[in-house]
């Protein structure tokens, strides 16, 4: 019989849609006259989802008595019977009643399938096995229903039912998820903004994997060699050697530049597996790239360029980063071309990078003047001589004849200006007198001798030796000139990064020290103000080998080492001119760090003189006023009259004492003279005093405290006066026709004390700006108070070791949330179904 096809609706949460989109395709294809069932179906009270199974054949549950209850699960028998082309299996993950046929649902899911069944199914990302463990360090719940993922892998359709973070807390805060009962409670644990956003990228990544998978499978089952830049996928080639870490870091950087780039290391071994000459090196790379988030891989070949490239094109790549060459230029000549070239040739399509390090050319100096051509040509101008002029010798003697004696002149003049060009101007003299020396005695009569018989002759020889000195003086200033030009560029890479460094400010210090080590070849660098030293680099040998140089009037620069020629003293005055500069620039910053609090202070000066100036006359004048009229002898007060009044006093001096004792909060608070006595402190204990100092009752609050909240570890005083301050900022901004609702829930070891309004809102980028002191949103009047309410709550919670911060809420307002530790040992957070 042919096995059944397996449809999975796979959702980064509940509430996504999963069941819903389940069934509107069931309804589709039961138009389209294909024979559906609904083995199972959960709707979780959800209204829409329950319209939707009107109109579809549902197969009844079969009962399971367990410790005297009836639960009911998929009745698979009868869908057998009923044999229908098309079966729909709400949440696969679910565990079935102890005494079922199977313990799982994907279990019977099998079943349909292997009876040739088609089925359309549910999971959420949280119940796949292998990230049972990620999804629960994301949102602090175990994970008690899994499902192999050998299950999902298999299934022939994986489809996700995607639904943004924020529109899913819309839709849980519309009612559409879960009961009214529950709503807070899920908003502030599981349906977290940043849960939700994690949860959703982590179905969407097991879901790239799974198609970077079926392509790998096409591509092999179609013999598919080149590369399909579906994107970005960097191999690095490690050879155990020392440049390993850079080649690594470099092809992390170029995966990061696209969206969903990946890293994979590979290392080739040969067929005995002894080709690793840094065991430990390798070792440390693995670990790297595990850091990395990328994956190391290790194959066999013996033919290493051709194992590479065979890796990369498997691998669907599309960067080989490998490193240059560590071999000498006499080994590659003697070897042939290396493993870049070869690589390069044989790539293809995929782009190679070829990276510099360390062990290849060393750090990067200045070029020294010295000599026009280095020792080592002028070593090899002369070996050139020595062995040229006896193997042309040879030659010429063997083929001599008496009409040969223009082209054996022409033959050693050809060696004369072979060994300028290699070694200049004195291996070419040398190889002149050599070679005249030797024309003479083998081919100028009378032979085997050194004696010239005819005046012409010196002439032509001192013509022959002129002409070899020339061609090597031109080769030898040309050399000079090179090497002047390279110097010169040189110099000018290291003013220019001097100045950018200078630009940069205090940083570039450490940059420029370490690159003056690295240019002029010194051992140790040290930059030093009088016995202080601010910045080192390189060890330094002691004071016998030490040059030091002024930088400006305020520091030293002392360099170990060798000594420097003229020109390099000319060049490292200029760059000590640049680090004056940036000394300076350095105690600039700091004399502005310094007064940039003494500037804040004056602010908030201000601003409280501004606020002051208005709100405590206010309170002062009526009080004012009130006693005036009182004590006035002259105008008779009825009993109203004199009760208005002393209210008003009473009013007055009420506010007037409310806004001292902020100011002395936040004036403790600043100097950091908070006294905090924590301890365990019951939620609802701290809350309802704060509700009855604001006067507030059922018409303009909502209160949901769960029975089962542990308790908290804070102070009772403190937290009665940051829930007072965040309650009325609440009742301030809601609208009249509103409620402040205040409820309070535990995640995480973590109990959340949450203040909703359905206000105006805070926009994103002011949220910060709300709980700094004497700032109110729209300042522009004051008659709401100094705007301390927020500061000063915000200081008494973190003093007392927890965090408030805002967050939007759903349909619009603010939700404070007021976060502190439980005492441990308190209730488990359930799962969410």
């Amino acid at each position: 019989m042919k096995r059944g096809r397996l449809r999975v609706l796979l959702g980064a949460a509940p509430g996504v849609g999963k069941t819903y989109t389940m069934l509107e395709e069931g309804r589709r294809l039961q138009d389209e006259g294909h024979s559906v069932v609904v083995a199972v179906v959960e709707t979780h009270g959800r209204e829409a989802t329950a319209r939707m199974v009107v109109g579809l054949d549902v197969i009844d549950r079969i009962e399971v008595q367990h410790r005297d209850i009836v639960l009911t699960e998929m009745d698979v028998d009868a869908v057998l019977e009923r044999a229908p082309e098309i079966v729909l299996v709400d949440e696969m993950a679910h565990t079935n009643a102890p005494g079922s046929a199977r313990q799982k649902r994907w279990q019977d899911v099998q079943v349909l399938l292997d009876a040739g069944l088609d089925v359309i199914t549910t999971v959420n990302i949280q119940h796949l096995e292998s990230l049972a463990d990620v999804v629960e360090q994301i949102t602090g719940v175990a994970q008690r229903e899994t499902v192999p993922d050998a299950v999902l892998r298999a299934a022939d359709q994986i489809e996700v039912v995607d639904l943004a973070p924020q529109s899913l807390r819309n839709r849980l805060d519309e009612g559409l998820v879960y009961p009214s009962s529950r709503i807070d409670a899920a908003l502030s644990n599981y349906f977290r903004l940043g849960n939700l956003t994690a949860l959703r990228e982590l179905t969407l990544l097991w879901l790239a994997d799974e198609v970077d998978s079926a392509l790998q499978k096409y591509r092999a089952e179609h013999g598919i060699s080149h590369k399909w830049e579906a994107r970005e996928r960097v191999v690095v080639a490690l050879t155990g050697g020392p440049e390993g870490e850079t080649l690594l870091r470099r092809g992390a950087r170029i995966a990061a530049r696209s969206s969903g780039g990946e890293l994979v290391a590979v290392h080739v071994t040969s067929q005995d597996g002894l080709r690793v000459s840094h065991p430990g090196s390798l070792a440390a790379q693995r670990a790297l790239v595990d850091e990395l988030g990328g994956s190391f891989h290790q194959v066999v070949g013996d033919d290493v360029p051709r194992a590479l490239v065979d890796f990369a094109q498997a691998a669907n790549a599309t960067q080989l980063v490998i490193g240059v060459s560590r071999r000498g230029k006499l080994a590659a000549a003697l070897t042939g071309p290396g493993i870049g070239s070869t690589v390069i040739r044989e790539s293809g399509d995929i782009d190679v990078h070829i990276v510099t390090h360390s062990a290849a050319a060393g750090k990067w100096t200045l070029p020294h003047l010295g000599g026009a051509l280095s020792t080592r040509r002028r070593v090899l101008g002369f070996v050139g001589a020595l062995i040229g002029g006896p193997l042309v010798t040879w030659l010429l003697v063997t083929y001599r004849s008496d009409e040969s004696i223009t082209s054996d002149v022409l033959s050693y003049q050809l060696l004369v200006v072979l060994v300028a060009l290699v070694g200049g101007i004195l291996p070419a003299v040398f190889a002149a007198l050599l070679s005249g020396l030797t024309l003479d005695f083998f081919f100028v009569a009378p032979l085997y001798t050194v004696t010239v018989a005819e005046p012409l002759h010196v002439l032509a020889l001192v013509l022959y030796v002129l002409n070899g000195v020339l061609v090597s003086y031109v080769v030898d200033q040309a050399a000079r000139r090179t090497r002047i030009a390279v110097r010169a560029r040189a110099e000018s890479e290291l003013l220019a990064t001097v100045a950018g460094g200078v630009l940069r400010g205090q940083d570039a210090l450490q940059a420029l020290v370490t690159r003056t080590r690295e240019a002029f070849g010194l051992v140790g660098v040290r930059l030093r103000v009088g016995d202080t030293v601010l910045y080192t680099d390189g060890e330094p040998v002691g004071p016998d080998a030490v040059t030091l140089m002024p930088v400006g009037d305020r520091a030293v620069l002392e360099l170990h080492g060798p000594d420097l020629a003229a020109s390099e003293r000319r060049l490292l005055q200029v760059i000590a001119t640049q680090m004056d500069a940036a000394l300076e620039h350095k105690d600039l910053a700091q004399t502005a760090n310094a007064i940039a609090p003494l500037a804040e202070a004056d602010r908030v000066r201000s601003a409280l003189l501004a606020a002051v100036g208005h709100d405590l006359r206010r309170p002062l004048a009526s009080a004012t006023a009130a006693v005036s009229g009182l004590r006035a002898t002259d105008v008779t007060l009825s009993a109203g009259d004199r009760a208005e009044l002393l209210a008003t006093a009473d009013e007055s001096l009420e506010s007037l004492s409310a806004l001292i004792t902020n100011l002395l909060d936040v004036s403790r608070l600043q100097a950091g003279a908070l006294a905090v006595r924590r301890g365990p402190v019951d939620v609802a204990d701290v809350v309802l005093p704060a509700l009855d100092e604001l006067e507030l009752g059922p018409e303009q609050v909502d209160l949901d405290l769960s029975p089962r909240l542990s308790t908290i570890l804070a102070d009772a005083g403190l937290l009665q006066r940051a829930i007072v301050n965040v309650v009325a900022n609440g009742i301030r901004f809601a609208p009249a026709d509103s409620r402040v609702r205040i409820s309070a829930s535990e995640f995480a070891g973590q109990v959340e004390i949450r203040v909703t309004d359905h206000g105006p809102g805070i926009p994103a980028g002011r949220r910060a700006d709300v709980f700094v002191p004497f700032q109110r949103l729209g300042d522009t009047d004051n008659l709401t108070g100094l705007g301390l309410g927020l500061a000063i709550a915000k200081g008494f919670v973190e003093g007392m070791g927890g965090t408030l911060d805002a967050d939007d809420t759903p349909g619009g307002g603010v939700t404070m949330v007021i976060s502190l530790p439980a005492v441990p040992d308190g209730p488990a957070e359930e799962e969410p179904e």
